[in-house]
């Protein structure tokens, strides 16, 4: 190596079809990594275009406009005097539409890379899109070769391999890979077995942000040729790490932020990942960042949900004030004649703790009123959950004049076991534009309301240790219908997430 190599990586929060603000973010990290000195800066996998575009792919003119942007920001880069860019976007190509790593320097493209493994399962469906690459990418820099890999790429083994014997001594990783529980060991468990097979230092790059159904946990690393973890940037903040490569090795420099790390109700502020991060506290960033992105990327300033007295609405309520601000939400509580005291005081209690604009609205009448209706018709068939389900559709309806009236967003406050098992009721308590808990199982709804309370307590004690209940008839628990939920989770997670049979 003939000098230091400053390498700087940047996890960014990209927003799909949004090229002008995706543009910006990568030009001020790329003026920022410019400022310290950095001679690459690698981003995250369709960092310019957002992940996942889906079908706006098979739109001639989404290609287009991206590819303008694409343009007009590698001239603005040209300002960043010799640094080297990685940038992810997508390409037209002659073959098909192709997911690119580009390398930009001084307002020119000095070579392409095409992503070769095309994953087509869980949430991923690029082979509808992508036509795969079938070739490396390897270029040198002071001496030192760089090879370049887009997420998938890395799962298996032949890219790296690939890379390794076209020369590379490093592997630039750009990523776009959502997050899951523990996802964070596996990408550094499997990136580091390359490593250990190719004496191949790695830098892996991940975006950062909420997209749609998707929450993306950042948490980007670099790894030595010896395979030790030589920086690893947080989990849910946007992030510019810097690392020097010499011929000794490679070394953290520093970690700088790259846009506010206040979130509106707790404050997150660390650049650098925790390993003693409890997972509730995790989960619990991932929600807050996947709620807070929804809304603001669909440019609502507002939600609002209905407050039951309930451990599930209790937490989406703290959820959604960490999010977004307790005074961009409000609460509303419609009890009926089946609606315990204790719901009542300890619903009022908690928007109390939260300085939620906080209503209540008797729906006893409405709901005699629908009865009444419907009475010559049901004539003397016994009350069953048509009956339940009327007061669950009666409160959406609510609710939804609410969002209608001012605005905001419905949040919804049904959890994964719900949601499995039809728990729930369509059009009533399934009303909404996000379900903040749907991949949740109630189990972890109460790990996370203990944890949160750890923080501050927002969440009444006895929200959180009395037996759950729809509150739709007399004398009702969750346990009337469904299993124990330590049981009943257990249940979902062998089928759900094991793929196992019943």
């Amino acid at each position: 190596m003939e000098a230091p190599i400053l390498i700087a990586l940047a996890q960014i929060n990209a927003t799909v079809g949004r090229f002008a603000d995706n543009a910006a973010l990568i030009l001020q990290a790329a003026q920022k990594a410019h400022e310290q000195g950095a001679d690459i800066l690698v981003l995250p996998e369709l960092a310019l275009t957002g992940y996942q575009p889906e079908d706006l792919l098979l739109r001639p003119r989404f290609i287009e406009e991206q590819t303008a942007e694409l343009e007009k920001l590698s001239q603005q880069l040209a300002a960043c005097t010799n640094l080297h860019v990685l940038l992810g976007h997508v390409a037209h190509t002659p073959e098909g539409i192709r997911n690119c790593a580009s390398l930009l320097l001084n307002g020119e493209v000095k070579g392409v890379y095409f992503k070769q493994e095309l994953p087509n399962y869980s949430v991923f469906d690029e082979k509808r899109y992508f036509t795969p690459g079938n070739a490396p990418f390897v270029f040198t820099l002071k001496g030192h070769r760089f090879g370049v890999a887009i997420c998938e790429d890395t799962w298996l083994p032949y890219v790296p391999a690939q890379a390794a014997q076209a020369g590379a001594q490093t592997l630039l990783i750009l990523n776009a890979s959502p997050y899951t529980m523990n996802k964070d060991e596996q990408r550094i468990d499997t990136i580091r077995q390359h490593v250990c097979s190719h004496q191949m230092a790695a830098v892996y790059c991940n975006m950062v942000g909420g997209q749609d159904e998707l929450v993306f946990d950042g948490n980007s690393f670099v790894l030595d040729a010896q395979a030790n973890t030589i920086q690893e940037l947080n989990t849910f903040v946007p992030a510019l790490g810097l690392v020097q490569l010499e011929n000794t090795g490679l070394s953290a420099k520093q970690v700088l932020p790259l846009a506010a790390l206040a979130e509106a109700g707790l404050t997150f502020n660390t650049l650098q990942k925790n390993n003693d991060e409890p997972l509730e506290s995790e989960i619990w960033r991932a929600l807050v960042l996947a709620l807070k992105d929804y809304l603001g990327k669909n440019f609502f300033k507002k939600a609002v949900l209905g407050l039951s007295g309930g451990i599930d609405s209790a937490v989406v309520l703290a959820l959604a004030a960490d999010a977004i601000g307790a005074e961009n939400i409000q609460a509303v509580m419609m009890p009926s004649r089946y609606t315990a005291d204790i719901s009542l005081t300890d619903s009022r209690d908690m928007a109390q703790r939260l300085g939620i604009d906080y209503h209540e609205i008797e729906i006893a009448g409405m709901f005699g009123a629908y009865l009444d209706a419907l009475a010559p018709v049901f004539k003397d068939r016994p009350a069953d959950t048509t009956e339940e389900n009327l007061q669950a559709r009666i409160r959406g309806d609510l609710l939804m004049a609410f969002s209608n009236k001012f605005g905001s967003v419905v949040l919804t406050t049904g959890n994964k076991s719900e949601l499995a098992t039809g728990y729930c009721t369509l059009y009533g308590d399934m009303v909404g534009g996000f379900a903040a808990l749907k991949d949740i199982p109630k189990t972890w709804v109460y790990r996370l309301a203990v944890w949160r309370n750890t923080v501050t307590p927002v969440i009444p004690e006895r929200i959180i240790t009395r037996p759950p209940s729809a509150e739709l008839r007399e004398d009702q628990t969750d346990q009337d219908s469904l299993p124990e939920y330590d049981v009943l989770d257990g249940i979902i997670e062998r089928m759900m997430e094991q793929d196992q049979s019943t």
